[in-house]
């Protein structure tokens, strides 16, 4: 009992030190992924039988998982920046600013819906950087804004950043994305009314949630029903976005039609500022976009031949010294022409083009593009990388497998279902992210529920779901968001704060989660 005790405790501990790391010492996830690798490494060799082959063969593997996320990552910031140069993030805040004078609706477009389309691209911390200046503009208190802001795109997060925290779940467990989606996308559905409806009661109070449930209801049904359409009919890196964009329009149709009629004709025909674009071409960026992906996805004739072209390694069976053996399997299989960082690097090109044409972007303007991608990706990705090489590492040695069976002895299967969630957000807190929150934790889930006889589907999406949340109060985003409107230094206040919604809305999956197992 003691041997078996001992061993689920350094097993354990490569994430207690992480967490230590990022929570006690402040560290940032590059660095703290790289002790935390280092340590890991060492424990390995020690205790669980590593073997040169088999890191060697580890890391390998970590490189197809990490490159499949980080193509993602990277493609994602330079489309938000070129867009963000050129000046049509801020026509698209501003279009939604002035379409009317309802306070309530004015947050509920920005903070809600703007928000989630950011994320639906961006993510990594660019909706609040970007949206909480726009609120304070409105007259709203800065630290509100933030909290907000972050409240309101949460929900958005898995199927966000062309569904690279998605993708990272389906890499690792090796499950089809038509299988996982269902769940996940039915728990981050209701979520998005709820995050709604949070919204409206943090600015406004009951009363206000009671006046514009109708609205909160029928708008956070089309986001949720959109994104479920469009993820479980394998459209789940614009499942996001394009949920966002029918829920947009639907707000405007929704709005009351006799109020603020100049505002509309000023939101519809955008800025008449020359060095910005129009709100029609602001838009149609991502229309580029998202017609791409369809065209690239579902017609057969562009899909077939680009799917020929694909990076992957067959690996041999992996054994460690003690005797753990990991099967023959092929690595991360990373489709390059049909891949969604290839999707969005095509946008971005065209977006450059176009940008370019119309005079919005000067000849140096790729020079602080990339700069920005650079400053904005390259610690993410040092710490995305040093992460996955630890989840490897773990599962080659067993060590994820001791976990798991520690875990399904001590909680059972009737509450796992309901801890699933906070595991997830304690993994988004620590590590600053919903994608590296899956890379800590997919195996631990699927190997537990395994052994519970619990749906797999179902604890991987919960999992997910409280990861998305869990990232709106990660530190790391918490100090992007800051940065934007003045609050270098008042960062623990907005994150106390948030901590507070951000677990209420992480009990609510776990409600959820119990209630569908």
């Amino acid at each position: 009992m003691e041997s078996t005790f001992v061993n689920w405790l350094l097993s354990f501990s490569p994430i207690l030190l992480f967490l230590f790391l990022m929570i006690g010492k402040k560290w940032g996830g590059s660095k703290a992924g790289f002790v935390s690798w280092i340590y890991t490494l060492v424990i390995t060799f020690i205790f669980f039988g590593a073997n040169i082959p088999l890191v060697g063969y580890a890391h390998f593997k970590a490189v197809f998982l990490a490159l499949d996320v980080l193509l993602i990552i990277w493609m994602a910031l330079l489309f938000f920046h070129i867009s963000n140069y050129a000046g049509a993030i801020q026509v698209l805040g501003n279009a939604l600013a002035v379409f009317t004078q309802n306070k309530t609706l004015q947050v509920l477009l920005l903070a809600w819906l703007f928000t989630s389309f950011l994320q639906g691209l961006g993510g990594f911390g660019v909706p609040v950087a970007v949206t909480a200046p726009l609120l304070v503009g409105l007259g709203i208190d800065p630290i509100d804004a933030i909290i907000m802001a972050s409240i309101g795109h949460g929900w958005a997060v898995t199927f966000g950043s062309m569904g690279s925290s998605f993708q990272t779940m389906m890499a690792l467990s090796d499950i089809a994305g038509s299988t996982l989606a269902p769940d996940t996308a039915k728990l981050l559905g209701v979520m998005a009314v709820i995050s709604g409806i949070w919204l409206v009661q943090y600015y406004a109070g009951f009363k206000a949630v009671l006046k514009n449930l109708p609205f909160v209801f029928t708008i956070g049904a089309i986001l949720g029903g959109v994104q479920y359409l469009l993820a479980t009919n394998g459209m789940w890196t614009v499942a996001t976005t394009g949920a966002s964009l029918v829920a947009l329009g639907a707000a405007f149709v929704l709005i009351k039609i006799g109020s603020s009629g100049k505002n509309k004709k000023a939101a519809i025909q955008g800025t008449t500022d020359p060095f910005k674009p129009s709100l029609i071409l602001s838009i149609a960026i991502y229309f580029i976009l998202i017609l791409l992906s369809f065209a690239i996805k579902l017609i057969p004739f562009i899909n077939d031949p680009l799917s020929r072209f694909q990076l992957t390694y067959a690996f041999p069976e992996i054994v460690s010294n003690l005797g753990w053996s990991t099967a023959p399997e092929n690595g991360r299989e990373i489709t390059l022409f049909t891949h969604p960082g290839m999707i969005l690097l095509g946008a971005s090109i065209i977006a450059f083009l176009l940008y370019r044409k119309k005079n919005l972007l000067d000849k140096e303007a790729y020079k602080k593009i990339l700069s920005s991608v650079k400053k904005s990706g390259l610690q993410s990705s040092i710490a995305i990388y040093f992460t996955v090489g630890i989840a490897v590492l773990m599962s080659h040695t067993g060590m994820i497998n001791i976990l798991a069976k520690g875990l399904s002895g001590f909680v059972g299967s009737t509450l796992y279902p309901a801890i699933t969630p906070f595991i997830g957000a304690l993994g988004a807190f620590i590590s600053g992210s919903n994608n590296n929150s899956n890379i800590l934790f997919t195996k631990l889930h699927m190997q537990t529920a395994e052994l519970l006889g619990l749906n797999v589907n179902l604890i991987l999406a919960a999992q997910s779901a409280g990861g998305a949340i869990g990232s709106i109060f990660a530190p790391a985003k918490v100090i992007v968001g800051c940065s934007t409107v003045g609050l270098v230094g008042k960062e623990g206040q907005v994150l106390k704060s948030l901590i507070r919604h951000g677990l209420f809305l992480v009990a609510c999956i776990a409600i959820l989660t119990l209630a569908m197992s």
